[in-house]
């Protein structure tokens, strides 16, 4: 039986990849977003497309109205210093917008699986030596964080007293082709924008501060891998997974290997170090191997190989 699978946020980074995956697994797709910050090309051929805010009344009514078994929710406000500037549109968009998918879905006949992209990043602060546990104390230190988890405490109530299935995914640090480099969240694209225009390496402070960077495709798999109920005999009560790879790599590191994969000698200028900002973040992904058999399988050298690769093909052919 075909799927009718709902991806928000499809014309994204991570949302599009996952539209892909799912047609290519033969469900019938659509991609609900906004244009935003996603691209209208980022969405593939083959899924229906639907331009609105998740927040509005035509989104509820799509999801009431779609015959959805799935809804993979991507659509997000990702802009950690934007949610700081401005805590209330962040909260408008990722929180009541995902109110306003969750309560339409409540409403259909079939409950469809719900798929929320959390944060492992932006919830867990510094308090827990990396990497960190699901069942680690949340410290968020922005109001993005703070918002992805009230999503999740929502997802529990939306599963327990109404009945919907759901699961949280907390990925770490996505990286890959599509990434924006100008958006906040994707260091590896401004990197590679960076190279590719023959400017140094901005570091903000020593640079050893370290993030758990997971290739996009691993992502997807594991996005996958959730799309189905999660087997009973996983021996996990699990509401929200960790999605990452459970190893720490500083900035430095990274943008010598990155630099390593275009075959350029790195240029690094440090900046002052950033208020605030977290010093060390991976996460474990013990849960997530056991509930979904699953396991990242790219290094991170390859995935900036396979990235920087995408960055350059594009930009080459910008310039014909």
């Amino acid at each position: 039986m075909t799927r009718r699978v709902l991806v928000t946020g499809g014309a994204g980074f991570i949302g599009s990849h996952a539209a892909e995956a799912f047609l290519a697994a033969g469900d019938a797709v659509t991609v609900l977003d906004d244009l935003s910050s996603g691209a209208r090309a980022n969405v593939p051929a083959g899924a229906q497309f639907l331009e609105l805010d998740i927040g509005s009344d035509d989104a509820a009514r799509a999801v009431r109205e779609g015959g959805f078994t799935l809804i993979a929710h991507f659509a997000a406000q990702m802009d950690v210093r934007r949610s700081v500037a401005d805590p209330r549109a962040d909260a408008r968009v990722n929180i009541d917008g995902s109110l306003n998918l969750l309560e339409a879905a409540c409403a259909t006949a079939a409950r469809p699986r719900f798929l929320f992209a959390s944060t492992g990043g932006a919830i867990y602060g510094d308090l827990t030596e990396p990497p960190v546990a699901e069942s680690a104390p949340k410290a968020p230190l922005s109001p993005y964080g703070v918002a992805k988890l009230s999503v999740e405490h929502y997802l529990g109530y939306y599963a327990q007293v109404r009945g919907l299935p759901a699961l949280s995914l907390r990925f770490s640090n996505v990286y890959g082709p599509r990434q924006d480099p100008h958006g906040e969240a994707g260091v590896v694209a401004i990197f590679c924008d960076r190279l590719l225009d023959g400017r140094a390496l901005t570091v903000f402070g020593d640079g050893r501060q370290t993030r758990d960077y997971v290739y996009v495709q691993d992502v997807i798999a594991a996005v996958m891998a959730a799309a189905q109920p999660l087997p009973a005999a996983s021996g996990v009560d699990a509401r929200a997974l960790n999605i990452g790879t459970g190893r720490e790599t500083d900035v430095m590191t990274l943008a010598t290997t990155l630099a390593a994969a275009a075959g350029a000698a790195p240029r690094i200028e440090h900046a002052p170090a950033r208020p605030g900002e977290q010093r060390r973040s991976a996460l474990r992904i013990d849960a997530a191997a056991r509930a979904l058999g699953w396991r990242p399988a790219t290094a991170l050298a390859e995935g900036l190989r396979l990235t920087w690769e995408w960055f350059a093909a594009r930009r080459a052919g910008a310039a014909r």
